[in-house]
């Protein structure tokens, strides 16, 4: 199904080709695996009965795969704006539900236990059109589980070529989201410990990186990644035991749709 079929085929300079490269190196990548182990953390912890769930953003459908994972039972939806990533999830998880779908034109109301949205907002111009949206498609008693960039200060030339709209602070997405009519839950940093990693790989970087619009930290060696995936791993137990750093290269934040 195409909900706006007319904006498939109009983006800011992202190359849909992308997709079939990240599929290439998802399921091995520390950042990939990493993230998704601290999302299914989220999701069990905070909304373990969801029966309905919906991605916004799915891409090649690699967290989706891992929410099936974690909700093997739950009817699975996810959508993107662009159909090439559609593909890939159909192989990941058939027994999905696939749409192409504009984040800021949701044709739901009250409809799902959990939407997730995980690295998107920042790519989306009118991010608390988007955000409305979500709380209208959600039940009561539902929420958001959304991951972000954080710092400003981490901006780069990364971050460009992704055409990010903007990375986000804490303060800042918490506003946004309770704007929109939810209630926040819990909102903290993930890849803290790597940082320094992560601050000294983009001031290294060269703008030739840019043209085949591939993170740098996404071509990196096995022994590098397997290193950086023992520390995530370190992370995730530290998150998981109620550790909340102040900062870090990603943001994750959960919320909650309330009866008023």
């Amino acid at each position: 199904m195409a909900f706006a079929p007319a904006l498939a085929e109009q983006n800011d300079g992202f190359n849909p080709d992308t997709f079939q490269r990240y599929a290439a190196v998802e399921a091995g990548h520390f950042w990939f695996v990493g993230r998704n182990a601290i999302l299914r953390d989220r999701m069990t912890k905070h909304f373990p009965d969801a029966r309905n769930i919906l991605e916004i953003g799915c891409g090649t459908g690699f967290v989706l795969a891992n929410t099936r994972a974690t909700f093997p039972a739950a009817q699975l939806a996810g959508s993107d704006i662009y159909t090439e990533g559609l593909a890939y999830a159909k192989q990941r998880v058939p027994a999905a539900t696939l749409f192409q779908m504009d984040a800021c034109h949701i044709p739901f109301r009250d409809e799902f236990d959990l939407i997730g949205a995980y690295d998107v907002l920042e790519h989306i111009e009118d991010d608390e059109a988007a955000l409305a949206q979500i709380f209208l498609a959600c039940r009561v008693g539902g929420g958001v589980l959304l991951t972000v960039p954080q710092h400003r200060w981490l901006w780069s030339s990364t971050d460009d070529y992704a055409h990010h709209k903007r990375r986000y602070t804490r303060s800042e997405l918490r506003e946004k989201v309770e704007r929109a009519g939810f209630r926040v839950e819990y909102a903290g940093s993930f890849v803290s410990l790597l940082l320094p990693v992560m601050l000294a790989s983009r001031l290294l970087q060269k703008s030739a990186d840019a043209d085949d619009q591939m993170d740098a930290g996404f071509k990196i060696g096995k022994f590098a990644n397997a290193l950086l995936s023992a520390v995530m791993k370190v992370e995730r137990g530290l998150i998981s035991l109620g550790v909340k750093f102040p900062v870090g290269g990603s943001l994750l934040l959960v919320a909650r749709k309330v009866a008023r």
